[in-house]
């Protein structure tokens, strides 16, 4: 309840006096009122100043209560002032509508039960009409105004942030072609020092060549695989994270790839049909990174293994699959070490050509790496984000939604409430109409009780217009219908001492007649 400015407090206590104004002038001695009153409303509307901007609902609670503490139809000038404020501070001030409209409900409800027990229908229209007017439209009135500067803050936040957005566009442009310039290094000058530890490990073991060669051929081989692990280890922290796959060296094919794994020492045999067409370009890469990438991880761990790729083309597909076998127990060259991150970006690369991948074990000690990818243009990239001007035109259509929702409501609860009246007019008049044959039997000096099963269920609430006033004496006078829908021929019976003492046919001034029976 603490105000954080001193503009806060002032704009309170000058919402306080103002709404304390009311009361005085309204509520107060002059205003044939009484000074209880106003001691009682002036500190209850100062704690729902108090509340307003931590607890908004309630503030509006205190002011409907105040007013209907005064009449059930709930308008009073007194605390209509103080409905209509916080009815508005509270659509400005509430985050979620639904606790306000379950409150108006609420108090339609409890409206709507105390008129069934006063039995009197029209406090409960006459509290609906001012819950409509005096307090949910100011409400609709607060949640338009939050929505809007909701969307003008919501405007500054996304232009701040294009802002930002552009400042970093070169950044992740920069990260970007170093990600790809990493990957490539890793891949290339991966599968090469691969080649080149699988050639040092074949020397390392010819028995023609003398001791002095083979430890040369064993230091060669180690530094062919720490150069791999530094490399390894460059590469894991300059690579980016959800970066596009790198492009695979320019103008190789898949086989020139295969015949310079097997001139390394690899046993690899290919099985490749000539395609009718050539691929598309992402595909075409995407095929050679897959035989690229399978053949560094059989060269890596199961060295001296036999490995086979098939490249099938399919009518709308084209099908690698590149399996090695078991590696040989003889070999004792120790692989180099592995990132783990190889077939991660190779999956990616497949998913990026629109493709999928699947690998591991073949059940037989072996290792088999295959991918589908369509042979239809490139795919086309993911669903972009959506963008700063589809943020702010969908902010910009809730806002269009508050504002026809803040003037249809009440259009509508307005033709609601009108044909709720007209309703009960239309029901109220046809109780009010007497037959005349019940009116003829009517009998001066019958007691109220004798008369009271012949009369209709309710009366008129008055003496209908441009008739003559009572005569003097007549006593209780209760006005009843001729004819359904017009004021006038009217019955009039009047009672005095429980006893019917007159009963008469009531017309218009102009063309009255007074006939006692």
């Amino acid at each position: 309840m603490r105000r954080e400015s001193t503009r806060e407090l002032l704009t309170d206590l000058a919402l306080w006096a103002v709404l304390a104004l009311c009361v005085l002038l309204r509520s107060g001695p002059d205003a044939g009122g009484s000074w209880w009153w106003v001691a009682t409303g002036v500190p209850l509307l100062g704690a729902a100043v108090l509340l307003c901007r931590t607890a908004p609902l309630v503030s509006l609670g205190i002011a409907v209560s105040l007013s209907a503490w005064q009449t059930p139809e709930l308008f009073t000038a007194s605390y209509a002032p103080a409905m209509a404020a916080f009815g508005y501070l509270s659509g400005r001030r509430t985050p979620t509508a639904r606790p306000a409209l379950l409150a108006f409900a609420a108090v339609a409800a409890a409206g709507l039960v105390l008129s069934l027990l006063l039995s009197d229908l029209w406090s409960w229209i006459a509290l609906l009409v001012t819950l409509l007017l005096v307090v949910v439209v100011p409400w609709l009135s607060g949640r338009y105004v939050r929505q809007y500067a909701q969307l003008v803050s919501t405007g500054w936040r996304l232009a701040e942030h294009m802002e930002r957005e552009r400042e970093a566009a070169a950044d992740r442009e920069r990260l970007r072609e170093r990600s790809r310039i990493a990957a490539d290094m890793h891949d290339g000058l991966g599968h090469d020092l691969s080649l080149i530890a699988v050639r040092a490990a074949a020397l390392e073991v010819d028995a023609d060549l003398g001791e002095r060669q083979r430890r040369a051929a064993r230091e060669l081989r180690e530094a062919a695989a720490e150069a791999t692990a530094r490399l390894r280890d460059v590469v894991g922290v300059l690579r980016e994270d959800g970066a596009p796959a790198p492009a695979a060296p320019g103008g190789e094919t898949v086989a020139a790839l295969v015949e310079r794994a097997r001139d390394a020492g690899l046993d690899v045999a290919l099985d490749e049909a000539a395609p009718a067409a050539p691929p598309p370009g992402m595909t075409a890469l995407a095929v050679h990174r897959v035989v690229q990438e399978a053949l560094t991880n059989a060269a890596r761990h199961a060295p001296g293994a036999r490995v086979r790729v098939a490249v099938a083309y399919g009518e709308d597909a084209v099908t690698v699959t590149v399996a090695s076998g078991p590696g040989r127990a003889a070999a004792t060259a120790s692989p180099p070490a592995s990132g783990g991150t190889g077939l991660v970006g190779l999956g990616e690369r497949v998913r990026l050509a629109g493709g999928n991948l699947a690998h591991g074990p073949d059940g037989t000690g072996g290792f088999t790496v295959t991918a589908r990818l369509p042979l239809s243009p490139d795919a086309p990239p993911p669903p972009p984000a959506p963008t700063t001007a589809g943020r702010l035109h969908d902010a910009r259509r809730r806002v269009r939604r508050d504002l026809l929702t803040a003037v249809a409501v009440p259009l509508a609860a307005s033709a609601a409430i009108a044909l709720l009246v007209l309703g009960f007019r239309f029901w109220s008049d046809s109780r009010t109409v007497m037959d005349p044959a019940r009116y003829d039997a009517l009998r001066v000096g019958d007691t109220r009780a004798e008369v009271l099963p012949l009369l209709p269920r309710l009366s008129l609430d008055g003496a209908p217009a441009g008739v003559q006033p009572e005569p003097a004496g007549a006593g209780d006078c209760a006005y009843y219908r001729a004819e359904r829908y017009e004021a006038t021929p009217a019955y009039r019976l009047c009672f005095r001492d429980g006893r019917l003492a007159s009963k008469a046919v009531v017309t218009d001034v102009d063309n009255e007649e007074d006939r006692p029976r």
